[in-house]
């Protein structure tokens, strides 16, 4: 194959873009291709998520109404996190709040905390024989205050279209920390469609309201954009082998689909967001060490996570993009 080429851009690699005009003009994006039809945008301004991901040509996430939004336009009160919620194929929630806006011991929370809004540094972007290693860092830092340093691995697959993400976050500071962190993972048209097929292989599943109660039986059946639609929000107990829990969607009208597979005993908790309003068409698939009801609520029931002085958390997942439907199965 080298022997082909001119240079290794020409099928794979990583690039560096910054965008111009609007709320989003000068941030800065890393454009990863891993030749086998895989692409992704890593937003280095916005704690190195994964912003756009393409499959051989299909859209696989959930762009919001507000487009690219720099951190600088972030709004932390109420839920003004909302107005610049890109959404993109994955937003980190955390490290110290996650879910609703909330007073818990004196600190007023936003909605799902300020690490989506952190710039990442970019460490490193290395080619290995088999893929791409993407290392960055975000630090979730304060004068007088909790230091929450973030070291975030990246491993995109030259050999199968997997993207694998490994974060550990560790307590640099003097004193305890809740740490709460969730992986907002949205998927969007054409992967999400009203023909989509969801798989949560479960053993319970717990409505977040009585609003979700009301269609629990079709929780994991998707539906046309729907005008004044009420989110829907679902909690699952999924089921593992080995320790490893998946989740994924397959759409068989585009024949493509994404698996996540993940530790459990790192992220135990799952939630299952359904948004099928129209224009704001999107499901969550969200791995975490916490549901989004706020820390609040967490403290009470005593299921909040803490990170002792120089202690790491550490969690993985890994997102497998195929054109297999035998993939989606609990064999």
């Amino acid at each position: 194959m080298l022997n082909h080429i001119g240079n290794p851009l020409q099928l794979r690699g990583a690039e560096q873009y910054v965008l111009q005009g609007g709320k989003g003009d000068g941030m800065h994006f890393l454009c990863v291709r891993n030749g086998l039809g895989l692409e992704a945008w890593i937003s280095l301004d916005r704690c190195g998520d994964l912003s756009r991901v393409t499959f051989k040509g299909d859209n696989m996430g959930f762009f919001a109404p507000c487009g690219y939004v720099a951190p600088a336009y972030y709004d932390k009160d109420g839920t003004g996190f909302l107005k610049s919620f890109t959404a993109g194929f994955c937003t980190t929630c955390g490290l110290t709040a996650v879910g609703s806006p909330c007073t818990d011991e004196g600190e007023e929370l936003p909605l799902h905390g300020t690490l989506s809004n952190t710039p990442a540094a970019l460490l490193s972007a290395r080619e290995t024989e088999d893929g791409l290693v993407v290392e960055l860092e975000i630090r979730d830092c304060s004068l007088f205050g909790r230091k929450l340093v973030m070291s975030r691995r990246y491993v995109f697959s030259y050999t199968e279209n997997t993207v694998s993400l490994e974060d550990a976050v560790l307590n640099d500071g003097d004193e305890t920390s809740p740490y709460m962190i969730l992986y907002h993972c949205n998927m969007g048209y054409p992967l999400l469609s009203e023909r989509s097929r969801v798989f949560i292989p479960h053993t319970t599943v717990i409505p977040r309201n009585s609003h979700a109660a009301e269609a629990v039986d079709t929780c994991l059946k998707m539906q046309q954009p729907t005008p004044c639609y009420e989110e829907c929000c679902y909690y699952y107990d999924v089921k593992e082998q080995g320790g490893i829990a998946r989740a994924g969607i397959y759409n068989e009208d585009i024949r493509k689909g994404v698996l996540l597979s993940y530790d459990k005993a790192a992220l135990p908790r799952f939630t299952q967001w359904k948004m099928m309003g129209r224009k704001d068409y999107v499901l969550g698939l969200e791995p975490g060490n916490c549901t989004p009801d706020g820390r609040d609520v967490l403290r009470r029931k005593g299921e909040l996570y803490f990170l002792q002085p120089g202690e790491i958390g550490k969690t993985a997942l890994t997102f497998r993009f195929t054109e297999s439907e035998q993939l989606f199965t609990e064999e």
